[in-house]
């Protein structure tokens, strides 16, 4: 079933390092089991802005014309002839990796580490800085009529905390610290929330970023610009440290402090990814404490849960938009979210606007 589209759309294509132009490519053929999307919404997000300035994260390189943004939202605009859950007019989230539902690690239900992904954004998969997606049905989740495009695009850094609280096991009633107060740090401060946890500290050194964690429902929030962050710990928790610490900055000295403030028997979580592979840690510390260390990697599970989480009104992650744009503008989006992180937090793109 499909409403009126049109055999072309508008795209903002990357032509190498801080090089973007609008163009017009065929809107993409659906298979029988994927749908189309009109995407309504795209958040700018840490990775893309990395493609951007430097062209490649890991061995993930771009070698070729390739297209930014995983982060979004839209309405379906057509569906496959095997599809079931889903009509033509449909608001829907997006989860942007597509796994291959055959591999250990998907049947263990850590489809996360699936080495067969095709994720929206990463080379060689182009994303969604376009008027139309395809994506298979099962990664397609619908939003209820409370939930703006914008809110369910937050749904993919949102999932990132859901899946660290996941991972390093929050309960209610917790004390946690999350370093770095960027978009994926922000929502991971919802995250604790909706996991109960009862005291979450903050540590960034961006006052609007600060500020913002406390509007998401930060407890304490620490500038490391004024404040020793494991000091200041120190006090807050008399002495006693984290329950859970996830560092969120991919920041060596936020990954130490992070450590080092985690109590006997506490969890540390690696949620952000530093530029360099080898940073040295306390390994005393860890033996002597038994601290438990996970890495993160994306998310597993997590979409359901957090379309129910922001639809219930927990935080107004709203206020976290603070850039609006085009998808002709997209080049000027990107410079601005690369080069204000001062003055923005989530950037937001509109393809159909």
């Amino acid at each position: 079933m499909t409403n009126h589209i049109p055999e072309t759309m508008k795209a903002a294509v990357m032509h190498g390092t801080r090089n973007i132009s609008i163009e017009t490519l065929p809107v993409p053929q659906i298979e029988e089991n994927e749908v189309l999307i009109k995407v309504m919404a795209v958040g700018i997000c840490g990775s893309d802005l990395h493609y951007y300035e430097t062209g490649r994260i890991g061995k993930y390189v771009v070698d070729k014309p390739f297209i930014l943004g995983h982060e979004c939202a839209g309405e379906i605009a057509a569906v496959g002839s095997k599809v079931r859950h889903f009509k033509v007019g449909d608001r829907v989230a997006v989860e942007p990796g597509v796994t291959c539902g055959h591999c250990e690690a998907c049947k263990e239900g850590r489809y996360n580490l699936c080495p067969h992904v095709q994720f929206l954004a990463t080379p060689p998969v182009d994303g969604a800085f376009c008027q139309y997606i395809k994506m298979r049905e099962d990664f397609v989740f619908a939003i209820p009529d409370a939930l703006s495009y914008e809110e369910a695009s937050l749904v993919e850094p949102f999932s990132v905390g859901i899946h660290a609280a996941t991972r390093t096991k929050l309960q209610p009633g917790s004390t946690v610290a999350i370093m770095g107060m960027g978009p994926v740090g922000l929502m991971a401060v919802v995250a604790a929330r909706a996991f109960g946890a009862s005291n979450i500290i903050v540590t960034d050194l961006e006052p609007l970023r600060l500020e913002a964690a406390k509007e998401m429902g930060a407890t304490y929030a620490i500038n490391i610009r004024e404040q020793d962050p494991y000091e200041a710990i120190q006090d807050i928790t008399n002495g006693k440290g984290v329950d859970v610490a996830w560092e969120t900055a991919g920041n060596p000295a936020a990954l130490q402090s992070a450590l080092a403030s985690v109590r006997r028997g506490g969890k540390l979580a690696i949620v952000g990814l530093p530029a360099q592979n080898e940073i040295p840690l306390n390994v005393p510390f860890i033996a002597d404490n038994e601290i438990d260390i996970y890495g993160v990697f994306r998310y597993a599970n997590t979409y359901p849960k957090g379309i129910k989480f922001l639809a219930s009104g927990i935080a107004d992650v709203k206020k976290l938009v603070t850039d609006q744009y085009a998808l002709e503008d997209t080049y000027q989006a990107m410079e601005r979210a690369l080069n204000f992180k001062n003055e923005c937090l989530k950037v937001m793109v509109y393809p159909n606007n």
